[in-house]
């Protein structure tokens, strides 16, 4: 998964941006979300530029972390922010997506990319479950970080059905994988 290879790759060379813009990471954060979320009018009549925002507004969220690391001002309420305005930006882009199917009457697309979404949320939810009951999760095939790379690949290379497929498959693969491995470790904590 990238956002654990490579989640800390970028500190060191943009520490000095960080620390010569001091911007409260949560105003990036916002701004992020509100990038990615307009794609759910701009992917139903242009694709492309509809990529284009959604790797736009990724970079936003790769950069609220850095900025909150590099000045002191990573939080507790910044990281459930962050990851709140996450699931907005998602739903965005999956409303968009279905739209986009909507308006082309391709009834099969519709269905992937809802169940697309579902599982989508569910790799972030069944992962927060997980912590709330004091078991790491960073297990699985895919996460945010890739699949925002793969919706915005797809749509700009205009191959987003078959996106789309692929990213379903791996993605409940991924809750399975959750929902296993918290099973496997619960069972090997000591019982109340």
């Amino acid at each position: 998964m990238l956002s654990e290879k490579f989640s800390h790759f970028l500190d060191k060379p943009l520490t000095p941006l960080a620390k010569a813009f001091p911007i409260n990471p949560n105003i990036i954060t916002f701004l992020g979300m509100i990038i990615t979320s307009s794609t759910a009018f701009i992917i139903p009549v242009n694709l492309l530029l509809g990529g284009l925002f959604i790797l736009a507004g990724g970079l936003f969220d790769l950069l609220d972390g850095i900025f909150a690391r590099v000045n002191g001002r990573a939080s507790k309420f910044g990281a459930l922010f962050d990851s709140s305005l996450d699931r907005i930006a998602d739903g965005f882009i999956f409303f968009g997506i279905t739209w986009h199917y909507f308006i082309t009457q391709n009834d099969t697309a519709f269905l992937i990319t809802l169940l697309c979404m579902i599982a989508s949320f569910l790799i972030s939810y069944v992962r927060a479950r997980a912590e709330g009951l004091g078991v790491s999760c960073n297990v699985g095939l895919i996460e945010r970080p890739e699949r925002l790379i793969f919706l915005a690949v797809g749509c700009m290379a205009n191959i987003l059905f078959y996106i789309l497929l692929a990213l379903t498959i791996l993605s409940w693969i991924t809750v399975i994988q959750r929902l296993l491995h918290v099973k496997k470790t619960l069972k090997m904590l000591p019982q109340n």
